[in-house]
């Protein structure tokens, strides 16, 4: 597939929604699954060195999977300057080596449903983040209309009407995936900047490749003490876990690379929604209530109205300043 029937295809609005979306549910569908897979290894919440092993196994196993999608039925090459590998590094430690530890570690300590909608924190941070970073990204009414919206759904999450303060919030549990948005956002950046030069696929393939490493060190212990027991099911999971970044990742770096950020990240809606339906379905303990649906439109609608504004402040900067 030549350069400009590929770039026909990844800027057509009915794929890049139907591919954001279905990169959103993935990502969705990783809350339910982390937690089938800690109650089926039976790991203990602050078992870290546990987690983390698991973590980093599965990206290893997920960046090699991008490799050998982009050797193999891709016929791209894989190796890049070495200028390149520094800022490659520096991603995976951050997309994926520290954002990772942090939600692993957090959806650990929270329910799937409340950890989907938690980890949407990143998207409202981006926009905020953007505000200082770009000059022509800066924040307008829409936007903080969306801020709002958003941040009050994750307050109401976390609201909790039968106790006395009411506000029920953990370092290791909400804290950990506020930083796990965090540091989401930071890549989204970084991931942003690296794939003007660089194909979306090879960028995706280093970064989770060596993010894993860090994962995996801090899993060593675990490792030399042979802790856990693997099932079936644990494998299972864990190639679907794998086969689930290395898509989304994919899938969403390619569509940053041809389309308007904005285009694309107004689908994130998806992910808490998807993420709190899907552990309803498969997560025996937990329930939709009114406040947490309550919240989850907050937030879907928060996310969608920051990036539809952010959208038109473009357009409408494109309109101001047109290319000569």
């Amino acid at each position: 597939m030549n350069l400009v029937t590929q770039k026909n295809i990844w800027t057509n609005k009915y794929f890049v929604a139907l591919m954001a979306v279905i990169a959103c549910i993935l990502w969705g569908s990783a809350f339910p699954v982390l937690k089938i897979t800690y109650a089926e290894l039976q790991i203990a919440t602050s078992d870290v060195s546990a987690r983390m092993l698991i973590a980093g196994a599965r990206f290893l196993l997920a960046g090699l999977m991008v490799f050998a999608v982009q050797r193999l039925f891709l016929g791209n090459p894989v190796k890049i300057q070495r200028k390149n590998l520094m800022p490659l590094l520096m991603l995976g430690l951050a997309q994926t080596g520290l954002q990772y530890y942090f939600f692993y570690n957090g959806v650990a300590a929270v329910s799937g449903i409340k950890s989907a909608i938690l980890n949407s924190v990143g998207n409202f941070l981006v926009v905020i983040l953007a505000h200082f970073i770009y000059t022509n990204d800066r924040l307008n009414f829409g936007k903080v209309l969306g801020l709002i919206a958003g941040l009050a759904g994750i307050v109401l999450v976390n609201w909790q009407p039968g106790t006395t303060i009411g506000w029920v919030f953990s370092l290791r549990g909400e804290g950990f995936l506020v930083l796990a948005g965090l540091t989401s956002a930071i890549g989204t950046f970084w991931a942003k900047s690296l794939s003007k030069t660089l194909s979306p696929v090879t960028v995706n393939a280093y970064q989770l490749t060596f993010g894993s490493l860090l994962l995996l060190v801090l899993g060593i212990p675990t490792l030399l003490a042979g802790r856990l027991t693997l099932t079936p099911l644990f494998w299972a999971l864990f190639i679907y876990s794998a086969f689930l970044s290395a898509a989304a990742f994919s899938i969403w770096y390619t569509l940053l690379k041809y389309n308007k950020a904005g285009e694309v990240t107004i689908y994130r809606f998806v992910i808490p929604i998807s993420g709190a339906i899907l552990s309803a379905i498969l997560l025996p303990d937990e329930r939709l209530t009114i406040s947490i649906l309550a919240a989850l439109i907050l937030v879907a609608v928060g996310i969608s109205a920051v990036n539809y504004w952010q959208q038109s402040d473009a357009e409408e900067d494109a309109q101001k300043h047109p290319i000569s």
